[in-house]
């Protein structure tokens, strides 16, 4: 499918671009964006993919038969290829399909956002896009692979001298108040002026010292009464009540790169970080680490399986006792318990796709990329046995639709878009199965934040889009003032129930939890944020559960990119990505009663 101007070829991973068909790196001379618009410089390989067209989402189509893809909104709809089950072993009447998709409206910026696009239409996306922007400027002025993967001159020019051991090593936490030590505590009462009814800021600690190029911080992990946070090249964790120092600090001889969403059922995760500091270096380099202790379990690299399968990032998705390791071309599957090589998913049909991007949890699912510039070009989605990499069932979309985002493995919820005809679609499948189940309908913007972090490509990586056994929920989409959250009818992909925020920002769901969906509601200048419970049946009123301080609402206002959670009563939030400033930059906040 054709590409907007200076935007990266589908497929994400994929097959080698041409670099005269958008993935050559741009000039740095590029006119910024204006807000709300995502940076268009984008490089090709070394720079990370983004998950779509990312803008505003487009009005989906009027209500009315499903499977409204290709239907103008103002068109009586009949139902397409998409809501009515495919065949075993069809791929679907692509060639005389009528037009898939939801119309975007003109007064939308040129490639919009679907609910799945990083940046979205949320106010609070604006200035990760903004930042981005920034970043992406300064990625292109100073090299691509040189600031993606830093170190060279710009470690030595931040003064940073980072052991460079062979293996991560285990340090004593040192100078308070920069993430390593205990932080911002005993420099002034962050409680102060604490209002009745207000949570209690249980602590607050600040990013270490970055080079000009940032440092990436991904991942949160909560177990039991730790909570841990990786920092640029640190792994840090705090006591949950009080921030205090855990276990001491994990020092990695480069960058971390990425790590695992979730952690294993007996709390370990894996991080991955650069093999060198060298401009082109790959991330590679892999170690297990228990979230209770700090102990390191197995550690080694992961070698490319082609001369295009580049790892200048690395995806990590868990499933089971099963660790999938995605790169550009690629996956390779590892056993979680001794990291014993299990497959690698490469590769399909001899040369004709490409793994494009990978989402896990209960279920391992590869989206591939296929027929890159030919007339046969479109994109695939497969369940795939973890244990062995076989196909449990493959969807073939038709040619032009772009897989962004799965916003659940089981039930398999995906949102595709299609730049050229500015249309999206949220389609829900079977379980194990390739048959459509339902299409989403409905006349809402939404905005979850999905891929905000400068580190993975994970399908899977959406703040703000969340399921049970019943209802798809996501944010709508508001210009200023409230905004809603609206339970959509897996079965039926109608609008089954809405509630609107309690306050004039915007709030988004995070998790199901005993029947009760819990959403956050993000800070304005002269309010704190809070956390909502949601009856999913009866009244869908939102009950505070925690109403953050209105003397924070800055420090948490600035958290862009975040993360967040909510375990056991008490609120996290943190950023995935850290840059280089004259003050201190804002790594984490916790909340509690």
């Amino acid at each position: 499918m054709s590409q907007p101007p200076n935007q990266p070829p589908p497929g994400g991973f994929g097959a080698p671009q041409d670099p005269r068909q958008g993935g050559a790196p741009q000039p740095p001379n590029q006119p910024p964006q204006p807000p709300g618009q995502p940076p268009q410089a984008q490089p090709g390989y070394g720079y990370p993919a983004q998950a779509g067209p990312y803008g505003q989402p487009g009005p989906y189509g009027q209500p009315a038969q499903q499977g409204p893809y290709g239907q103008q909104p103002q068109q009586p709809q009949q139902p397409g290829p998409y809501g009515q089950p495919t065949q075993p072993g069809q791929a679907g009447p692509y060639g005389t399909q009528p037009q898939y998709g939801y119309q975007q409206p003109p007064t939308q910026p040129q490639f919009p956002a679907g609910p799945g696009a990083p940046g979205g239409g949320n106010k609070r996306n604006k200035l990760v896009v903004i930042v981005a922007a920034a970043v992406a400027a300064l990625l292109v002025a100073g090299g691509v692979t040189w600031a993606v993967v830093g170190g060279g001159d710009d470690d030595k020019k931040s003064g940073a001298k980072e052991k460079q051991d062979p293996k991560a090593s285990a340090s004593a936490p040192v100078n308070p108040g920069n993430g390593s030590g205990d932080g911002h505590e005993g420099k002034e009462d962050l409680n102060a002026g604490r209002q009745a009814g207000e949570a209690k800021v249980l602590w607050y600690k600040e990013a270490p010292k970055v080079p000009g190029s940032g440092g990436d911080a991904p991942g949160m992990w909560v177990d039991g009464d730790i909570v841990v946070k990786a920092a640029y090249k640190q792994l840090l964790a705090y006591n949950v009540k009080t921030g205090k120092i855990a276990w001491n600090a994990i020092t990695f001889p480069q960058k971390i790169c990425s790590a695992t969403r979730e952690a294993t059922d007996d709390g370990k995760i894996v991080v991955a970080y650069m093999e060198s500091a060298k401009s082109g270096a790959d991330c590679n380099q892999l170690q297990v680490v228990d979230l209770k202790t700090g102990d390191k379990g197995w550690g080694k690299p992961v070698k490319k399986e082609g001369l295009f399968d580049f790892a200048m990032r690395s995806e990590l998705v868990l499933v089971g006792d099963v660790l999938m390791v995605g790169r550009d071309q690629s996956g390779t599957a590892l056993r979680m318990s001794d990291g014993k090589k299990l497959y690698v998913a490469d590769k399909k049909e001899e040369g004709t796709c490409f793994p494009s991007g990978f989402a896990g949890g209960k279920q391992l699912i590869m989206a591939l990329s296929c027929g890159a510039r030919t007339p046969t070009e479109h994109e695939e989605l497969q369940q795939l046995d973890p244990r062995t990499g076989r196909a449990l069932w493959t969807k073939k979309f038709p040619k032009g639709w772009r897989i962004d985002a799965v916003y659940s493995v089981s039930p398999t919820v995906v949102y595709l878009s299609n730049e050229d005809k500015k249309k999206w679609n949220i389609t829900v499948l079977k379980e194990n199965s390739d048959r459509t189940r339902s299409e989403v309908i409905s006349d809402d913007n939404f905005a979850p934040e999905c891929d905000s972090s400068f580190v993975s490509r994970s399908l899977g990586s959406c703040l703000g889009a969340t399921v049970d056994d019943n209802y798809l929920y996501l944010p709508t989409d508001e210009k200023g003032g409230a905004n809603e959250i609206v339970a959509t009818s897996l079965a039926t992909g109608k609008e089954a129930w809405r509630t609107k925020s309690p306050t004039d920002e915007t709030m988004l769901p995070m998790k199901v939890e005993n029947g009760e969906l819990i959403a956050y509601v993000t800070p304005s200048y002269d309010s704190g944020g809070r956390v909502v419970s949601i009856a999913t049946s009866g009244s869908h009123k939102p009950k505070t559960l925690l109403r953050h301080p209105k003397g924070m609402s800055k420090i948490e206002d600035g958290f862009l990119p975040r993360d967040v959670d909510y375990v056991d009563g008490r609120f996290y939030v943190s950023a995935t990505h850290i840059l280089n400033s004259s003050g201190q930059s804002k790594l984490m906040l916790a909340y509690g009663k």
